[in-house]
């Protein structure tokens, strides 16, 4: 017992010298997110959790985690929400186990759970409440037929969306008005609340008008030239051509860029820059290599841009929006300024009733680098707020090998800062493409359970995937919340 108590004291002395630098480093952090601007006490709660939570991670927790789990102690591994209420906790239960007071008193269990509650609330003024059966809510891409097809919302609606989200990018103010119209003709219909996401487009970088040979593909070691201005052209040396959609981007490439095609179904490197003109060497292509078609995403991982996230379309489109949405999708968001230049505009506009929620889109580097500040600047404009992990572009900006590791630490991220998160791009993609799931991307929606919405794309089997969906994340909500596994029994054997 004496050798107990001796390993116990010095485990209380690791956890104070953890918790002490934990504070001592939340402290610049938090002034630094938060300013001297005045907040909610709430959001003020999450950013300071967000910044002790931030101050923990820069440990190698390892080590003190194996031997607090042996004593069956908290591993400190789910503490996202609850940082230092989770640690008090632990030092409260080593105290006892050597017969002493704590340091610190022991939280409550409203303490304890408070961060985790405080999310929850976020996510039910963001997105509505959830169904009863179910925790995440389901998101649903609607295609350009919904404008005309009040049926087909109403069907969605059944099987289970919560959320309808309208892509400004596609289709026109009259197409987004009437869908928006069906949306809330099917929630009072079925006398539940259901929400509406419209995104801006941002400065889309795409692909437009392409020469080549008809029905030719890109394969590993062709030259693919993109040109800034006038009709695309081959040569003999490039058999490939595409204008770009915003031609600034062509002189703003430099020699060794990389380069990716349609959510990295073809990467490149520029290998030479002219007068408005780039070629671009290929390096890999999916198998069989890649056609080049108009309308495709190109995303460049390397190219300082220099682009505002908001362009004059998505200027004249914020009429509509405000007028129709319950929440507003902000693409290609990457720094806080960002947060602002939208807030500049949104004020140009009376001011609404209920307030438009704001979801940021992570889809570049820069935005995921800066994550804490786009939280705080959000929560000091104190408009209801989201992060969508935008996994497409996302994937395609920082390399498919990353991507899953950093759709995990934007989850933990945003619940440490009690901030809801949409879980998107491809989700049950071959179900909704084709009536049919794959394996992989059934234990990939099981995953998205974690998040507080999941959001399926527009495609002929979307009603399908809903339903699929819509069981699925009630069944996992039985196993799982966030990291922590919930014990239901089991009846399997």
């Amino acid at each position: 017992m004496p050798h107990a108590v001796e390993n116990a004291s010095d485990l209380v002395d690791e956890l104070l010298a953890l918790r002490k630098d934990i504070i001592e480093q939340a402290v610049p952090m938090l002034a630094g997110l938060a300013g001297a601007g005045q907040m909610v006490e709430e959001k003020r709660a999450g950013l300071e959790n967000l910044c002790h939570y931030l101050a923990l991670r820069h440990h190698d927790l390892r080590p003190l985690q194996r031997k607090l789990m042996w004593r069956g102690l908290s591993s400190l591994g789910r503490l996202e929400s609850r940082v230092l209420p989770t640690i008090d906790a632990v030092l409260a239960a080593l105290a006892a186990i050597r017969g002493t007071d704590p340091a610190f008193p022991p939280p409550s269990e409203e303490r304890f759970f408070r961060g985790e509650n405080l999310l929850r609330q976020a996510a039910d003024e963001l997105f509505g409440p959830p169904r009863v059966h179910r925790r995440g809510r389901i998101m649903v891409t609607l295609p350009s037929e919904a404008a005309a097809q009040p049926d087909f919302v109403l069907d969605l609606a059944k099987r289970g969306m919560d959320v309808a989200r309208i892509n400004c990018a596609h289709d026109d103010e009259r197409a987004w008005a009437e869908m928006a119209r069906h949306v809330r003709a099917a929630s009072a219909a079925l006398d539940r609340r259901l929400t509406i996401l419209m995104d801006i487009a941002g400065p889309k970088i795409r692909t437009e008008a392409v020469a080549g040979e008809k029905g030719a593909r890109l394969k590993a070691g062709d030259l693919l030239r993109l040109v800034a201005k006038g009709a695309p052209y081959v040569t003999p040396e490039a058999a490939f051509c595409a204008a770009v959609s915003l031609p600034e981007i062509v002189t703003r490439l430099s020699v060794g860029d990389r380069i990716r095609y349609d959510d990295g179904k073809l990467e490149g490197v520029v290998e030479s820059v002219s007068e408005g003109e780039a070629l671009v060497r290929v390096g890999r292509t999916k198998t069989g290599g890649a056609k080049l078609k108009p309308e495709k995403g190109l995303n460049l991982p390397d190219t300082a841009l220099g682009l505002s996230p908001l362009t004059a379309k998505d200027h004249s489109d914020l009429a509509t929006i405000i007028g129709q949405a319950d929440m507003l999708g902000y693409s290609f968001v990457s720094r806080a300024d960002d947060i602002d230049l939208l807030e500049e505009a949104l004020a140009e506009f009376p001011p609404r009733e209920h307030a438009l929620g704001l979801i940021a889109k992570i889809e570049q580097p820069q935005a995921v680098t800066s994550l804490p500040a786009l939280i705080a600047r959000a929560a000091a404009r104190g408009r209801p707020f989201g992060v969508m992990i935008a996994r497409g572009d996302l994937a395609a900006e920082i390399g498919f090998e990353r991507v899953a590791e950093m759709q995990e630490e934007i989850l933990w991220i945003c619940e440490a800062a009690f901030v809801p998160t949409v879980w998107a791009t491809q989700v049950l993609e071959d179900l909704v493409k084709t009536g049919l799931p794959s394996r992989g991307e059934m234990t990939d929606a099981a995953m998205a359970a974690r998040a507080e919405c999941v959001m399926l794309n527009k495609g002929p089997a979307v009603s399908e995937a809903v339903t699929l969906l819509d069981s699925l994340l009630a069944r996992m909500d039985a196993h799982i919340f966030k990291k922590t596994p919930t014990l239901r029994a089991l009846k399997s054997w």
